[in-house]
């Protein structure tokens, strides 16, 4: 059974960072309500292709939701009307987690406060993840991932020695901030069950960034140093990069941290002398003369698959492996034979691939993500006990809506 199952957690979330955090609370088997305004959701953004016979409703397959929300329910609820407030609220009082990472102003602004949920539910656990934090003089300033990234520090310290900063790849801050935040509420949810008490919990975007720069903070703090963009270089490694294989964009990585890895390689290059050769003799040598090393290695793979010399290199005791593509993961063998890529059917837009979660053996959700407003009634009705009469009130208020409004 997986951990968090009878666990009900709201989600109030948007952009990345925080849809990632309650889908690995989905994932570990909890009952994660998306709570989303009527008016929010994009419409024709990297839209799947219509599963034949199904309703053509783009808002339905859009990527990035059906990849962030599997496992979820959807409601649909206009926060800032009072009717949809009271409904949170209610919902909250049977909820044991409330998760949002909007600016610390707009939840006391719709009278959804740590304060107001906690009067609903005393032990309710609600899991912050503003850009700044509540406090400070950057408290309301907002900001995505790569903005969060650049004054991190981190953006400074990715790329090349000669070129400027660079984003690290695919959200990097937002899947860091939505890991973090799900491990913070699984402490809180530990803490609650020893006491009985809630509380507020709020995680920084930025000082969750932070988490993985303490080497250069402290080389500065030690030494004054300022570390600079090294590309694949190591500091105490060589050779140490990545290097151009035959065909499109095809690369190997070698790391080589030892002498006998360095003269393995060498008798792969068919070089064996180079490993004698006083200017290569040892690590601090091979530093000092990593790019003549580099020039040698590049020129050997040119003209070899990436792949064939990794596993060369391997049988020889060289650290190495082919850079893989996205396409080479999903027919990766031993991912495949760990049942790590999964693929879950969704009405609307096919068969969608899942990777599970990185740990085991607790699985993913076997729910897709849930089609627009797809659980209103379950919530409203089955949860909170409203009349048919109070449902369409709340539909003829624009509170709640079955398709998104600008589309009708």
């Amino acid at each position: 059974m997986r951990p968090l199952v009878g666990i009900r957690v709201i989600d109030l979330t948007v952009a990345i960072a925080g849809p990632v955090a309650t889908q690995l609370l989905a994932d570990l088997g909890a009952d994660v309500i998306r709570v989303e305004p009527p008016f929010a959701r994009p419409l024709h953004v990297d839209i799947r292709p219509l599963v034949d016979g199904a309703s053509d409703r783009p808002y339905n397959r859009i990527l990035s939701y059906n990849d962030l929300q599997r496992g979820k329910r959807a409601l649909t609820l206009d926060l800032s009307k009072s009717l949809g407030r009271d409904a949170l609220l209610r919902l909250a009082a049977i909820s044991d987690v409330v998760v949002e990472n909007m600016a610390p102003r707009v939840l006391p602004s719709l009278g959804l406060a740590y304060n107001d949920l906690r009067a609903a539910k005393t032990d309710v656990i609600v899991v912050s993840m503003p850009a700044f934090g509540t406090d400070g003089p950057l408290r309301d300033r907002v900001s995505y991932g790569p903005g969060i990234d650049a004054m991190s520090g981190i953006a400074h310290l990715t790329g090349y020695p000669d070129r400027g900063p660079m984003q690290p790849a695919n959200y990097y801050c937002d899947y860091n901030a939505g890991a973090l935040a799900a491990l913070a509420t699984l402490a809180a949810l530990r803490h609650r069950n020893r006491t009985g008490e809630g509380q507020h919990v709020e995680l920084s975007m930025l000082e969750g960034d932070l988490q993985v720069v303490g080497e250069a903070l402290l080389d500065y703090t030690m030494n004054r140093r300022i570390q600079r963009r090294s590309g694949n270089d190591h500091p105490s490694m060589a050779p140490h990069g990545v290097y151009r294989g035959i065909g499109d964009d095809r690369w190997l990585a070698i790391a080589c941290e030892t002498d006998a890895q360095w003269a393995a390689l060498c008798d792969v290059l068919g070089h064996a002398g180079l490993a004698r050769d006083p200017r290569y003799a040892d690590v601090v040598s091979r530093v000092r003369h990593r790019q003549e090393i580099d020039a040698i290695i590049s020129t050997w793979t040119a003209d070899r698959d990436a792949g064939d010399v990794a596993i060369l290199l391997q049988h020889a005791g060289v650290p190495a492996a082919a850079a893989e593509t996205i396409r080479d993961l999903l027919i990766d063998p031993q991912l495949h034979a760990r049942d790590f890529i999964r693929h879950i059917e969704h009405p609307e837009a096919g068969a969608l691939p899942y990777i599970r979660p990185a740990f085991t053996p607790t699985t993913a959700a076997a729910r897709p993500a849930p089609l627009y407003a797809q659980d209103n009634r379950y919530v409203l009705k089955d949860l909170l006990g409203l009349s048919d009469n109070e449902i369409l009130t709340l539909a003829e208020q624009g509170i709640i809506a079955e398709v998104p409004p600008n589309t009708s």
